[in-house]
């Protein structure tokens, strides 16, 4: 059993979204996992095993221990039965208090059905009478994270605050270099700018330095007040 578990529809996409949430959790002793839907081949940039090896730099940067890759279909993603099974499989084996998932708006097709496979698979991963790995799991809550494709105001019901680990997100970020900086630093230096941005954004927001934004299709319920008297 893990307390969270963020997915990513291609390798980077978590550290982009979440990776100040994650570095911040781990270093409060949480335990948490990602899972990544498709490699994100074929891609214009680097190879499987460069890849591979970014992620793991990612991984250590971050102190993620346990990442687990699917074969599902870059570019192609869809929300099929067949895809709803082996990511609820990754449920009902690692037990997520926690999901952390993919805005369901964004510009990139992946990342659209990417959010509503997650949110059909968690349901399917309570199924019982079912041959599928592990047993029955509903994880209790899901937040949405923003990827970098979605360019418009919202309104999160909630900001997390990662100022004390923005800087391992944005070198977790920097650990793809073959996706972002390879062919020349403006790209991938202008991603980070937005990021930089955007965190401060939302960060100022709730008082912090940087923030990341989570969003909800559900009420949330509170049974202490403590967190906002701290």
């Amino acid at each position: 059993m893990v307390d969270f578990l963020a997915v990513g529809t291609h390798p980077d996409d978590v550290e982009i979204g979440v990776g100040g949430t994650l570095a911040t959790l781990i270093g409060q002793g949480r335990s948490c996992a990602a899972l990544d839907l498709t490699s994100g081949e074929p891609t214009p940039h680097g190879t499987p095993e460069t890849r591979k090896a970014e992620t793991e730099k990612a991984n250590v940067i971050l102190g993620l221990k346990q990442r687990i890759s699917l074969d599902l279909p870059n570019r192609w993603l869809m929300d099929t039965v067949e895809a709803r099974v082996k990511v609820a499989e990754v449920f009902r084996t690692l037990k997520p208090k926690v999901l952390l998932l993919p805005h369901w708006e964004d510009a990139h097709p992946d990342h659209i059905q990417a959010s509503q496979l997650c949110q059909a698979a968690r349901f399917v991963s309570k199924y019982t009478k079912t041959d599928m790995a592990g047993d029955p799991h509903y994880p209790p809550k899901v937040f949405y994270y923003f990827g970098s494709h979605l360019k418009k105001p919202a309104s999160p019901i909630f900001v997390f605050d990662v100022s004390e680990c923005f800087a391992k997100k944005i070198e977790a970020i920097r650990a793809y270099h073959s996706q972002f900086f390879a062919d020349g630093a403006e790209r991938g230096e202008d991603l980070v700018r937005r990021i930089e941005a955007q965190a401060a954004y939302f960060g100022g927001l709730v008082g912090a330095r940087h923030g990341e934004p989570f969003f909800s299709h559900e009420m949330l319920g509170v049974r202490s007040f403590d967190p906002f008297v701290a």
